[in-house]
């Protein structure tokens, strides 16, 4: 070894924070025992890191060379303030040392950001949420243990012996990482625990802090994630625009004593279909979200299908409406399923040219009546457009005002209208596409929203970018690229009575997802 090696060695490691460039990696080969030491032959990892990220890096002293005068190597990121590297090779991230300090960070970290850091710290990132901060706080807790019961030896061999640090020839590599008191924070390579993390498959409790802004990402790094929702998925998001998660956002349950109805929306794209898939449970559906009443919409059955279908459906739902397309076998058809006994049951709308695709049931309840829609889709070439725009969206909203001079009237159902920009995920490139065209827009809101009936999301939660379909085509669930076209809209009298209104993103089955209103009666 060289004396300027030799000469480094003797200096402490605060001194060698002024002595060496900030954001620079070196590499120190040094012989067992050497110069006294008592970890000679060990193997000590470190780098310079500047305090603040965001400043420029900067060193305090010039950079030091060897006697030959050759310039010390540098990485070629300077600026990387990454991990300290661990016994095995395993890239740790910095962030850790804020994490460790204020583990409440880890039950608001998203899914991608707790895979990105037990990845970083060699741990498997695997399991939904719930698995991976159990995973992350117990890697947390076992490094706290780790460096409690090591401390003292830590102290005495990084400070005494300086900076050691094994390696091969003229090659130095020196990593250091400046927390933010700029104390040089050794690591030794062979010091490693051998310890494997224990069940990572602990329950998080309930009382999770709720985190209501949402963080704003490229989405196609959200595939991986077990809740793409959680991201804010938007070609052009507004600023003060969230991501809406059902898990954050939803209001707490009312008190047992408080009156209410809750009801469901789903268009299921094929009742059947839907029925058959491994791992789907109507019934299961059913006791989780205890509805009160389900209205579904795309059922695609047949008159023949229908006594078949309600015996294996839900139990404890004993009062169901079904009305099927006439005109097209196997084509869209609505239905609601009730364990509320309603006072009447109408279908369609009256007309032939409107009912002969079974698009509409009306069930009468005490407080009001409750319409399960699904509108007709303007169709490739918006061939459908005309009769969408100036005869169906008309003739239902003179209906719904029709209902109203006896009662207040809730509309649900696949309205198939992203109403507005925020309620779908790239707005121009559709704005010829069925479901966003201007028309239908304006269709929406001259017959809906203008004749005094409330989107009960959109007025919950007005700045919410939250999607109920996505298509099959490009994956676009994975990603959460997707549109609003299911609602809850309601006569204005009772929207003040809306407890929540809210989607349900989880469950799968179908390219829509389940939508779900609490009314207080």
């Amino acid at each position: 070894m060289g004396g300027f090696w030799r000469r480094l060695l003797l200096h402490s490691p605060a001194e060698l924070t002024t002595l060496l460039p900030v954001g620079r990696s070196y590499l120190l080969s040094i012989p067992a025992a050497s110069q006294g030491q008592s970890l000679g032959g060990s193997s000590v990892s470190f780098r310079t890191c500047s305090a603040v990220s965001k400043m420029p890096l900067r060193s305090t002293a010039k950079p030091i060379t060897p006697a030959t005068g050759e310039k010390l190597s540098k990485e070629e990121d300077q600026n990387s303030c990454e991990s300290l590297v661990l016994e095995n090779g395993v890239g740790h991230s910095h962030e850790l040392l804020g994490i460790k300090d204020d583990l409440k960070r880890i039950d608001n970290m998203t899914c991608q950001e707790l895979r990105t850091t037990l990845r970083k710290a060699g741990i498997p990132a695997k399991g939904r949420k719930s698995d991976l901060i159990s995973a992350l706080k117990n890697y947390m807790d076992e490094k706290t243990k780790d460096e409690g019961s090591q401390a003292a030896e830590e102290q005495i061999s990084s400070v005494n012996a300086g900076c050691v640090s094994v390696a091969k020839g003229d090659e130095f590599q020196l990593e250091s990482e400046i927390s933010t008191s700029d104390q040089l924070q050794l690591t030794r390579k062979e010091e490693t625990s051998g310890r494997k993390l224990g069940g990572s498959k602990r329950k998080l409790s309930s009382q999770v802090p709720i985190e209501e802004v949402g963080t704003v990402m490229d989405v196609d790094k959200a595939i991986d994630n077990d809740e793409p929702w959680a991201i804010l998925a938007h070609k052009k998001p507004q600023k003060h625009w969230v991501p809406y998660n059902p898990g954050k956002m939803r209001p707490p349950c009312l008190s047992s004593d408080t009156k209410s109805v809750k009801l469901m929306s789903w268009n299921v794209n094929g009742l059947r279909a839907l029925l058959k898939k491994k791992g789907f449970s109507a019934l299961e559906l059913a006791q989780r979200e205890d509805f009160d009443v389900l209205c579904l919409q795309e059922t695609k059955l047949q008159e023949k299908d229908i006594e078949a279908i309600k015996d294996c459906l839900i139990e404890g739902y004993g009062n169901s409406f079904w009305t099927c397309s006439v005109s097209k076998l196997g084509y869209s058809g609505t239905a609601i399923i009730s364990r509320i006994k309603p006072i009447s049951v109408t279908y369609g709308l009256g007309t032939w040219d409107h009912d002969n695709e079974g698009r509409l049931v009306t069930a009468e309840f005490d407080s009001f009546y409750l319409l399960s829609a699904y509108v007709p889709n303007s169709g490739d070439g918006l061939r459908r457009l005309q009769y969408r725009t100036t005869e169906w969206d008309p003739s239902l909203g003179s209906y719904l005002k029709e209902l109203e001079r006896s009662k207040p009237v809730i509309l649900t159902g696949d309205l198939n209208c992203a109403h507005q920009e925020i309620d779908i995920y790239n707005p121009a490139g559709n704005k010829r596409s069925a479901g966003f065209t201007i028309e239908e827009r304006q269709s929406f809101e001259a017959n809906f929203l203008s004749k005094g009936f409330v989107d009960t999301f959109r007025m919950q939660h007005p700045n919410a970018v939250g999607y109920t379909y996505w298509g099959y085509r490009h994956g676009g669930r994975k990603t959460n690229k997707g549109w609003r076209l299911d609602y809850f809209l309601v006569s204005e009298s009772i929207a003040d009575d809306v407890h929540d209104s809210y989607i349900l993103p989880h469950v799968t089955g179908s390219d829509h997802c389940p939508i779900g209103l609490i009314l207080k009666l």
